[in-house]
């Protein structure tokens, strides 16, 4: 909790120690957090540093915690000066740049990464980057979407953004596919399945974009492309396929209420599989239910829409609002 003031867990932890002591010598505090005495004398010796302790001039060796009230709120008031003077100076250079770039040369709109991690970290960078929006287009070898579990999704999660993915059905197919889609609908972002799509894809705010240049098992290299009209042409590609792709949905996020007698959150996530293009046996495995047990809930959602076919299903389904349009 501590850490964004320059604090490690061992350090936070000698200092939330030490304020519930009041003062306590090395040994008596090594043994309450269960540290050698070098390394809490190490994290007190931080602490020192930090303002937050400091040694008792009556006892020698004893420790003493600095009011919490008044240490703290002097190295925040540290950190917030710090961080605006960093924001001036990000305005600064992006004033710069854009008077750099408002005339570009033709191969400064492109920008080519080489080693995997490299196009990692340029990755990452253009999902902290954006502000507003990212899109993505996800193949069959990649993870359901892109980097799920990093810090960056959970941050632009945080902050608001955006996203629209559009993934392979293969990708379901994937031993974590339908987990990590779950997890992605659950924090609000739109999935959106295809048989194909014609390539990997990112697009962050319509700014930057980012595409594969090497064939699976090649050293990775990607391209990053800056505002063009090769950057418009990718952000269209982007809209076509999504238009084109039948939207997802997984367990009960996003579901409409139903009275007695509706479908329940496993019928929606059984009908949601099976437009996506999935075989019942598919279904049944990933959804971790029988064959028959998938096959009788289509039965029992077709005769609850009183259909003969699972294509009339599907139109009824859509037009009662039980799968996104």
């Amino acid at each position: 909790m501590l850490g964004a003031i320059g604090l490690d867990e061992g350090q936070e932890s000698a200092y939330r120690a030490l304020v519930a002591l009041g003062a306590a010598e090395v040994p008596d505090l090594a043994h309450r957090l269960t540290l050698p005495a070098a390394q809490t004398e190490r994290a007190l010796r931080h602490l020192e540093r930090q303002g937050l302790a400091a040694q008792s001039s009556a006892r020698p060796g004893r420790w003493v915690a600095a009011p919490p009230g008044v240490a703290l709120a002097a190295l925040l008031t540290r950190q917030r000066q710090e961080l605006e003077q960093a924001e001036l100076a990000a305005a600064t250079l992006a004033r710069e740049y854009r008077v750099e770039a408002a005339e570009a040369a033709v191969h400064d709109l492109v920008e080519v990464v080489t080693g995997a991690s490299a196009v990692a970290h340029r990755f990452h960078q253009l999902r902290l980057g954006a502000a507003q929006e990212v899109c993505a287009l996800v193949g069959g070898r990649s993870r359901a979407v892109p980097g799920r579990e990093n810090e960056a999704e959970e941050r632009a999660s945080v902050r608001g953004v955006e996203h629209r993915v559009v993934i392979e059905r293969e990708v379901l197919t994937l031993p974590a596919g339908i987990r990590e889609a779950s997890t992605a609908l659950a924090r609000g972002e739109r999935i959106r399945v295809t048989g194909e799509v014609p390539t990997k894809l990112v697009i962050a705010d319509r700014a930057l974009a980012m595409v594969p240049l090497t064939a699976p098992g090649a050293e990775p290299a990607a391209l990053v492309v800056h505002a063009s009209g090769l950057l418009d042409s990718l952000t269209g590609l982007f809209e076509a396929v999504w238009r084109e792709s039948l939207p997802l949905r997984l367990g009960s996020a996003g579901a409409p209420e139903e009275s007695d007698g509706g479908p329940d959150a496993t019928d929606l996530e059984v009908l949601s599989l099976l437009l996506a293009g999935m075989t019942d046996a598919s279904v049944a495995k990933h959804l971790e239910l029988g064959l028959r047990t998938v096959q009788r809930r289509v039965k029992g959602l077709m005769e609850l829409a009183g259909v003969t076919t699972r294509l009339q299903l599907g139109w009824y389904a859509y037009d009662r609002g039980w799968v996104a349009r």
